[in-house]
Parts: C-alpha cells; structure tokens; sequence
C-alpha cells in the first residue's frame, strides 16, 4: 500500500494536535460539578444566550450602578472610578463590551495606564478634563482638552491619563470592546521591578541609588491621584507626600496643556 507524503503530514499533524492539550480551553467538563462553577463560568458555558439570560432571571441582574457600586471601585486621594466588566458585572458576559465611569476631583489624575486588551473610548459628562496619549514607540505625543460631551479615543494598549484642570469636579465615561479590558498603572508598574532593572531604566546608578528608590516607592500615589502643581496651587490644595510625587510626574503641565519650560 503506497500513502502520499502529504497524507501521512495530515495524519501526524492530527495526532499532534488531539493529544495536545490547549492552554486556553476552559478547563470544564462532563464530570465537572456544577456546584462548583461560578456564575461568571456558568454563563460562559451556557450554550444559548436564552440559557445565559436564563441563569441571570431577575431584572436587577441586569442593571449596575456606577453611584452605588461597592465592587470595582479604585479610589484615590483626587477621585475614584468605577469599573462595570464582566467580573463586576456578569450580565456583560457575551456582550464584547465593558464601561468605567471616573469622578475626578478638583485637580484629580488618573495616573498614566494601559489597556492591554481594547481601545477606550472616552466622553467627559461632567467638567473638563485633560487627555494624554502617546500611542506608541515612534507616534507623536498628542493632548487633547475635552469639555463636556466631548470624546476622544485611547487606542489599545496606548499609554494615556486624564487629568482635571479645574477646581470643580468632573466625570468621564470610558467604553471598552472587551468585556475585561484589563488596566496597568504605569509608574506603578515600573516601580514594582527588580531594583536593578528600575535604576537601569532610570540612568544607572549615577542617577538614582537603592535607598533614593525605595523613598521614592513608599510616596507612589494611589490612583485616582492628586496632580497637576498648576492646578493644586491654584486651587489651593496642599502638596505633601504621595501628592507631591503626583504633582512631580506631571510638573511642566500647564493649565492650557502645554508644556512649560
């Protein structure tokens, strides 16, 4: 019997692929009790979204508030915001989408962030707020003044902040395509690396030493921060600690968005 070469690959490849497990199924199956799944694994898993509504039965599963919501919420000395997503907010699961709402203080800073997994679309509702972006290596740095109803796009995985310039609060609502964007603080991340590899990305240790790094570490603020030093001067809001940290990382931000030599 004489098998062609590209059958016997197709049946290799075959092989291969039946008996390799896949890192990213969801690991449930016949013998699975389901007692012991989540409701957030049991909507995954419902074969029909009448099954997924069904498993969702009354009518306050199927509304959040950003006003009232106890889970989801980061606060800060300059705000906080509020996350609706699919851990949050299980009635988003199947629906590819997700929402935040910021309430940003007088001089409130959403401190520098990504989104690993969306793009975030942004409308200020209330106040006005500031927008920073810088896409990526190579794009051009690009600030944005949003007033109220007005929109902007982060695009994903894009480094970005809001910041209010005012001594009024201001809100935002930010829209994702996915329905756990996921967010990563910046500074804070990079903090958190070895010391090495901190100081190395800070200039070396002619710049910064291990016991300035470790100060500069404890004084990292929260988000929602207090920012600008324009904005907390002219608002008469004290600049001490973790503030003054905050303030550092956007000195040189004037009130008009420009930069300030």
């Amino acid at each position: 019997m004489h098998i062609q070469l590209p059958t016997l690959l197709l049946a290799a490849l075959a092989s291969t692929a039946l008996s390799t497990p896949l890192s990213n199924k969801k690991r449930f199956d016949a013998n699975t009790d389901p007692s012991t799944l989540t409701l957030q694994q049991k909507l995954d898993l419902a074969p029909t979204e009448v099954d997924r509504i069904a498993l969702l039965p009354n009518p306050e599963d199927h509304v959040f508030s950003f006003q009232d919501a106890t889970i989801g919420v980061t606060t800060g000395l300059g705000g906080h915001t509020v996350k609706a997503d699919r851990s949050t907010f299980p009635a988003l699961i199947g629906s590819s989408g997700s929402m935040t709402v910021g309430f940003i203080g007088p001089c409130g800073f959403n401190t520098p962030h990504t989104h690993p997994r969306s793009a975030e679309l942004n409308i200020v509702v209330e106040g006005t707020l500031k927008g920073s972006v810088t896409a990526e290596n190579g794009a051009p740095h690009m600030q944005h003044t949003l007033e109220k109803f007005q929109m902007t796009v982060f695009p994903q995985g894009a480094m970005h902040t809001e910041w209010n310039p005012d001594c009024v609060p201001a809100v935002f609502v930010a829209s994702f395509s996915n329905e756990d964007p996921g967010v990563q603080q910046t500074l804070q991340t990079l903090v958190g690396f070895e010391d090495e590899v901190v100081r190395a990305a800070m200039g070396g240790d002619g710049v910064i030493d291990g016991k300035d790094l470790e100060s500069f570490r404890k004084y990292i603020p929260a988000n929602v921060a207090l920012g600008v030093e324009s904005c907390l001067q002219k608002c008469k809001i004290g600049m001490t600690g973790s503030r003054a940290v905050a303030s550092y990382i956007m000195r040189g931000m004037g009130d008009d968005g420009e930069k300030q030599e």
